[in-house]
């Protein structure tokens, strides 16, 4: 027979701390749901670092970038256990990011390894310095 595990209380009244936070993660259970991630540039490359530990990278992750802007949709399924008290995330989890001006969209390498997932991009060697623009006058005929 399974007995649940007792817990360390959080105070005097751990029923009432729990009692009190269900509504409030319920309403931002959706809200929240965000990836968190970090970035920088390192030889070269913009990298993006976002964390996404216990998914499945094959199946349950999908980038896609358009116009500019990464997107990482993710997604953690719930197992179905034995009731009890749980304070994972499960459900869907999107992130875009704009990507910087001088990005290359065709070279774009993703690797996920021990529950990080690193997209680099190649920035271009050169940014395109701005023209000025020659501003044409006309004269009105009299």
């Amino acid at each position: 027979m399974n007995m649940p595990m007792r817990r360390e209380p959080r105070g005097l009244f751990p029923e009432l701390f729990n009692w009190l936070e269900w509504p409030l993660s319920t309403a931002r259970s959706q809200a929240w749901q965000t990836i968190r991630f970090e970035d920088y540039v390192r030889d070269g490359r913009y990298v993006l670092r976002a964390e996404l530990p216990g998914i499945d990278p094959e199946k349950d992750v999908e980038i896609t970038l358009a116009n500019g802007v990464l997107t990482i949709h993710a997604e953690r399924h719930e197992e179905q256990k034995e009731q009890g008290q749980s304070e994972f995330r499960y459900g869907t989890f999107t992130r875009s990011i704009t990507l910087p001006p001088s990005a290359d969209e065709n070279d774009v390498k993703a690797v996920y390894d021990k529950g990080i997932l690193e997209v680099s991009v190649k920035l271009a060697e050169k940014k395109q310095e701005g023209r000025r623009i020659q501003i044409e006058t006309q004269e009105q005929e009299k």
